[in-house]
C-alpha cells in the first residue's frame, strides 16, 4: 500500500468539513487532563503527584511545529507535573491554572496575528465550552462528555491520554499537505 492510501484509510472517518477547516488552522491548544491524561491523578503518600501521558502524542509536536503551526497548551489546573511534560514537549506557550481559559485566549491572541478562525482547540469538559464555542476548529476526545461533545466540529474515536493529540496533529498536518511527505521522508531507505 502507498503512503497516500495508508493515511486515508486511518483518516476516512474525519469529514470533509472538519479537513477544510483544518487548512485554516495555526495555532493548535491543548487541555491536559482528559486529553493529554486520562484524566487521572495518582498521589503518593508524600503527596507527590503523578500522571501518564501517551509517547505518541508527544512526538508530533516537533512536526507540527516544523510545519509552522504553534502548539500550546491551557489547562485549569496547576501542576509541576504538567509543567515540566509541557517543556519537554517544547510547546511555544504553556499556562496552568487558568480558571477563566476563554480570556486567557484572548490574551493569548492579542499578542499574535492569529484569529480565532485559525485556532484549534482540543478540550474534554465544562471549563473548555468557552473556547470551543468559538474558535475554528473544536475537538474533544471520545470520552469527553457530551454536552461538551455536541459543543464541537470533531469528536474523537480516541479517548484522552491514548492518543487523541496524536490523531488532531496527524489531522493537521494531513489537511496542509505535509504528512505523506513526512511519513514518506521517515521512511526512506538510504
Amino acid at each position: 500500500m502507498e503512503t497516500e492510501e495508508i493515511i486515508n484509510a486511518y483518516l476516512a472517518h474525519v469529514s470533509q468539513e472538519v479537513f477544510s477547516k483544518a487548512t485554516q488552522i495555526k495555532v493548535l491548544i491543548t487541555d491536559i487532563d482528559g486529553v493529554l491524561t486520562d484524566g487521572g491523578i495518582i498521589y503518593d503518600d508524600l503527596g507527590t503527584e503523578y500522571k501518564k501521558y501517551q509517547v505518541k502524542d508527544g512526538q508530533i509536536v516537533q512536526h507540527l511545529k516544523k510545519a509552522g503551526f504553534l502548539v500550546g497548551a491551557i489547562t485549569g489546573r496547576a501542576s509541576q507535573v504538567v509543567e515540566n511534560r509541557c517543556e519537554e514537549l517544547r510547546f511555544d506557550f504553556h499556562y496552568h491554572g487558568v480558571k477563566d481559559k476563554w480570556k486567557k485566549l484572548g490574551e493569548i491572541l492579542e499578542t499574535m496575528e492569529i484569529t480565532l478562525e485559525e485556532v484549534a482547540y482540543l478540550g474534554d469538559d465544562i471549563i473548555d465550552l468557552p473556547i470551543l464555542t468559538r474558535v475554528g476548529l473544536a475537538i474533544s476526545p471520545s470520552d469527553a462528555l457530551p454536552y461538551v461533545k455536541s459543543a464541537c466540529h470533531y469528536v474523537s474515536p480516541i479517548k484522552g491520554g491514548e492518543g487523541v493529540f496524536r490523531e488532531v496533529g496527524d489531522i493537521l498536518l494531513h489537511a496542509k499537505g505535509h504528512l505523506v511527505p513526512l511519513i514518506e521522508n521517515l521512511s526512506k531507505k538510504e
